[in-house]
């Protein structure tokens, strides 16, 4: 075990005795962070994953349960050792109950300290073996698929700390495997809820008539197998985050008792009588048009409205093509530590492949194609050779275009262009490059064709200087 690569806590709000701790386990080579206020460990454990906690059991503003209760609520691999004075064993106890590792009475025996902490790190190592726990361990503090730096997914990063800390609903919308659950979970993360449950539901793989008692659940005797209460989705949020996923698959009917528990924020069970309030923060997601549903009458024009107060849209992979190399390397992170396999890299020319292709499936077939890499490539640079047919295939078939006799010069332009960004590099200056033009001339002629974000192919800005010609 390298100890230089271990995370310890320290909390006590005893000045003297964390001070102690601390400098005792730094000897030992680990990286021991210490602080005496027990809702600013808190804060630290948040933003940072930590192996292990040392907490003493009784402090002010948040006892040694209460922050092992919360810390264990968003890293359940931080192991607890909980410190407590002679004559409360009851609360040591409880500590093992609720999930501590184990407990030291004081005064510190520092010698048994250092030999408990190495047997608790020792036992992590041994549960880390599992290859989910390990990825957990490596990656917790990682936002997942949500990386890049492309203007569309800074500001999709800006309407989530935007949103974050409020409890306005959020409509994400975007193709199928765009991430928008990882939206959502960072939303969440990021929340004052944080600590409360997240719930996720699947309206697309609900059954209408199944669908009210999994939201609101059913009271005993509600319908034949009903033999007691069962809490619904809702109830399981309360405090926390409801995400609902592919919301423009939801029923009318769904969607009218929806819009009731949005607006009331109370709801009774199937079966049952009495009406339950619930506080939930509710987060809806679809890859589907949802203005496109409203107009043609397939969704309610007043859930729409409810739900879109903040809309956030989740733009395709191929529309941010130099965020592919970013996602590459963090799902070879995943993948490797996933299927213990040694670290890779992709070669350039395989990356300026991916690049090209414009991933139909989105964030998730890329991910898809990145582990099969892993599990087949022995090599530690995986080449175009490793990567699937279909991405061979592609590439083969787009090296050329046709133009029809007759067609405007401006529109071959505009389709060399765009073929040239989408199919040779999305680099703009290396675009310019390959084309024989500048990247200013080249930034011109992508608004003048209505080929950025938000422009529009109308009357065109005044042309660089170097394109009007001599005089």
């Amino acid at each position: 075990m390298d100890k230089s690569k271990v995370k310890i806590l320290v909390v006590d709000d005893e000045q003297g005795l964390c001070a102690g701790v601390q400098e005792a386990l730094r000897r030992e080579g680990y990286v021991v962070d210490a602080t005496t206020d027990a809702p600013a460990a808190l804060k630290l454990a948040q933003s940072r994953l930590y192996n292990l906690v040392v907490s003493d059991i009784k402090m002010p503003g948040l006892s040694g349960l209460e922050l092992l209760a919360q810390v264990r609520g968003f890293s359940r691999d931080t192991l607890f050792i909980l410190m407590t004075a002679y004559g409360t064993v009851e609360s040591a106890v409880e500590a093992m109950k609720q999930g501590a590792y184990d407990y030291l009475p004081k005064p510190i025996d520092m010698k048994r300290l250092r030999a408990l902490v190495q047997k608790a790190l020792e036992f992590q190592a041994v549960v880390a073996e599992n290859s989910e726990l390990r990825l957990r361990l490596h990656t917790r503090a990682e936002t997942g698929l949500l990386v890049g730096g492309s203007e569309p997914m800074r500001a999709v990063a800006r309407f989530i700390a935007e949103v974050a800390n409020s409890d306005v609903t959020v409509l994400i919308e975007g193709e199928s495997g765009t991430g928008k659950e990882i939206v959502a979970r960072s939303i969440h993360a990021q929340s004052t809820r944080c600590n409360r449950p997240f719930i996720s539901v699947n309206c697309a793989a609900l059954a209408e008539q199944l669908l009210e008692a999994e939201l609101f659940g059913h009271a005993k005797g509600a319908f034949t197998g009903a033999v007691a209460n069962k809490p619904g989705r809702f109830q399981l949020a309360d405090g926390g985050t409801l995400f609902l996923d592919e919301i423009g698959d939801l029923s009318p009917k769904g969607q009218g008792d929806l819009l009731r528990v949005l607006e009331d924020g109370a709801f009774r069970m199937v079966g049952g009588s009495d009406l339950i309030r619930v506080n939930v923060r509710v987060i809806a997601a679809t890859n589907k048009k949802l203005g496109e549903a409203v107009a043609e009458g397939k969704f309610r024009e007043d859930l729409f409205y409810r739900l879109q107060i903040v809309p956030i849209v989740m733009p395709p992979l191929r529309e941010r093509a130099e965020d592919i190399p970013l996602l590459i390397e963090r799902f070879f992170e995943q993948f490797t530590a996933k299927h213990k396999r040694r670290h890779k890299r992709m070669s350039a020319e395989a990356l300026q492949l991916c690049q090209r292709f414009p991933w139909p499936g989105n964030v998730r077939q890329l991910r898809n194609v990145i582990e099969r890499v892993v599990i087949t490539c022995r090599e530690v640079e995986a080449g175009v050779s490793h990567l699937p047919d279909f991405l061979r295939d592609y590439d083969q078939n787009t090296t050329t275009f046709t133009v029809r006799p007759g067609t405007p010069l401006a529109e071959v332009e505009k389709l060399l262009i765009r073929q040239t960004l989408t199919h040779v590099t999305s680099n703009r200056e290396a675009a310019a490059r390959a084309l024989g033009i500048s990247r200013r001339a080249l930034q011109y002629k992508l608004k003048h064709y209505g080929l950025l974000e938000g422009s529009a192919a109308g009357e065109p800005p005044a042309p660089p200087s170097e394109l009007l010609g001599p005089s």
